[in-house]
Parts: structure tokens; sequence; C-alpha cells
């Protein structure tokens, strides 16, 4: 697949059409992207071979997204459960933690302990409106992830790189897997692993509009994985 990078100010924007004249609520984009890292998730390990995932997510979107990825993999026959130290009050995510509630995934406290006893991580702490610095307890976390020895799964773009320029320096957190969501962000250049795009919901007008290529989705399936 042909794609061209669509840059962090590009995502936004295109995301503010989207809830605008395209007319998507922010809670159906974070369903359908969240759908989209779960079915990757599945391509990359099924629960017959890594059954317990954790999911530790962030306080913004990419968290929403991550929270909605759960509730899919449990569906889906995994073991999930979802570290989530800075939530936000608003009745999105409260409604995104009752459902998990709700299906008895577990919320742990002790990230160290979670990502030890964990298969494989869902990294959905920071997305493409990431700005440093990274405030605690998400440098201990990420640290963590760099070490962790199991699969990681990153949710847009692999948390704490800068979204346009890819990895800082220093940086040795590399995921064995990436979701591009609607279509791959600069940093993504950087990335050495299985490589997805998945949100499926721009149609090919609104990709020629922005300049990039959509994948050649096939039947149902949410996302493709890149092979170039």
């Amino acid at each position: 697949m042909a794609a061209r990078f669509l840059s962090a100010r590009s995502a936004a924007l295109l995301d503010q059409e989207l809830m605008s004249t395209g007319a998507f609520s922010i809670d159906q984009l974070m369903e359908l992207a969240g759908l989209s890292c779960a079915q990757a998730v599945f391509r990359v390990h099924p629960p017959a071979e890594r059954p317990r995932v954790l999911v530790i997510a962030g306080p913004g979107n990419n968290g929403g997204d991550g929270l909605v990825a759960a509730r899919h993999l449990k569906l889906f026959g995994y073991a999930p459960s979802v570290y989530y130290p800075k939530r936000p009050r608003s009745e999105l995510y409260t409604r995104l933690v009752a459902q998990l509630e709700n299906l008895a995934v577990p919320f742990v406290a002790d990230v160290d302990a979670a990502v030890a006893d964990a298969d494989q991580i869902v990294d959905a702490i920071f997305g493409f409106s990431f700005k440093p610095p990274i405030r605690e307890p998400f440098p201990h976390v990420i640290a963590l992830l760099a070490a962790a020895g199991k699969p990681v799964i990153s949710v847009d773009i692999p948390s704490s790189w800068d979204v346009d320029a890819g990895p800082p320096d220093g940086c040795t957190f590399m995921p064995a897997a990436l979701v591009s969501l609607t279509a791959p962000k600069p940093a993504s250049a950087h990335f050495r692993g299985r490589h997805f795009v998945g949100g499926r919901f721009v149609d090919r007008a609104l990709a020629a509009k922005w300049g990039f290529a959509l994948p050649d989705y096939v039947g149902t399936d949410q996302v493709v994985e890149l092979t170039e």
C-alpha cells in the first residue's frame, strides 16, 4: 500500500472534519479505532497463544481507544486487564470504564506486577496530540514497556515518541507491533515491527483530499497489515 504520512497537525484537522461535516461523534471514532486495535492484537497473537492482555490507558483519546480495545478483547476470548491511573471525569470515559466493569474486566493498581503477569501489552498511553514532558507515572510505565521482554502493541504511535520526529534521544522503547489509525504518522518511518493501518472511517474522496492512500481493507476487516 502506498500511503503518505499524516502529520500530527493534519491528523487533528482531519478528526475535526470527521466530527463536523462528517457528522461523526468522538465515541463513534473511538469505537472504530478500538475495534481496529483489538483485531490487530488478534492477528499478532490470538487468545490461545497469549490470552492475558494488559491494556495501559492514558488520560486522553488514545487511552479511550485502549478501553474500547479491552472490551472487544474480552469478547474475543482474551483475559484483559487495564491499568488506568489518570481517569478523566467526562461521561464518555465513565461509560467506557463501566462497560469494562460490567464485563468483569479488572482494573489494576500495581503496574509492575501487571506487566510481569501479562502475556502481551497494549500501549494506549499517548496519541498524536502528545506533547512532552511526560509526567508520572508514565515515565516509569514506558521504561517498563521498554524492558518488558514481551510483545507490546502500540496504538497509533509508540508512547513517548514525537509523532512527527520519531523516538527521542536515548529512547529504547520499540514495540513489536503498531496500529496506525487512519494513516501512518511520520514517526512510523522509525518503527521496526509488524505495522497495521486501522480506523476504517475515511472514504476515498476524503483520503484524496488529505493526500494519503487508503489501504485495501478486505471484507469486514478493520485492519490491513503493511508489508513495505
